[in-house]
């Protein structure tokens, strides 16, 4: 093969890579799109009800007062059934995976003989100034990881305001001299009361 032949294939072959260029930057500069600031794009949407109307606030807890003078003492029992693969109620009962709950109303927190409390729970009990309250058991009870941040228990908690309220009826039961119930309608700082003469009292 000749020079002249070399010429025309090397020709040829440059033409081709110049076309091929000169397409791509036309594609390029015709279906260029510009790189966003920011990855993805953000979504604000107010949250619905069911009926499909923006979604009502979250309702205020009920005082645990209030709930404990409509509570059901048998309910309770039955509900802390679930409990009992951890704690015992019995006086003089052995500790489990969770310390005996006998007497536990007003109780000092992480003060049971015996039983080896986490650190979160030794936290909370502010070197034994803090107590077992009514308030303190029902929001426990209701996220025990929420209020006590660290606790070891690992029972997810009762959602229901009635449950939590029977279940702390019946916890008040497992003492030889069961605390004063709160007078419905007071604040959870105020004193415990005993129920009103002709009221019927949680057993």
């Amino acid at each position: 093969m000749d020079s002249f032949e070399i010429n025309k294939l090397l020709a040829g072959f440059l033409g081709t890579v110049f076309i091929v260029f000169s397409v791509g930057i036309v594609s390029d500069a015709l279906f260029h799109s510009a790189q966003p600031e920011k990855p993805g794009f953000a979504i604000e949407a107010a949250e619905e009800s069911a009926e499909g109307g923006p979604a009502a606030p979250a309702a205020e807890a009920k005082p645990i007062a209030d709930l404990l003078a409509k509570a059901n003492v048998e309910t309770g029992a039955a509900i802390f059934k679930k409990c009992q693969a951890c704690h015992s109620g019995e006086k003089g009962g052995p500790n489990k995976v969770g310390p005996d709950l006998w007497d536990l109303i007003d109780r000092p927190v992480a003060a049971h003989e015996g039983f080896a409390y986490s650190a979160g729970m030794k936290d909370f009990s502010k070197g034994g100034s803090e107590k077992w309250t009514y308030d303190n058991i029902n929001q426990f009870i209701t996220s025990p990881k929420k209020f006590v941040k660290g606790t070891a228990m690992g029972f997810a908690g009762l959602p229901k305001d009635e449950d939590r309220a029977n279940v702390i009826a019946y916890l008040r039961t497992l003492s030889d001299n069961p605390k004063p119930l709160p007078a419905p309608g007071a604040s959870a700082s105020n004193a415990p009361a005993k129920p009103a003469e002709g009221a019927a009292p949680a057993k």
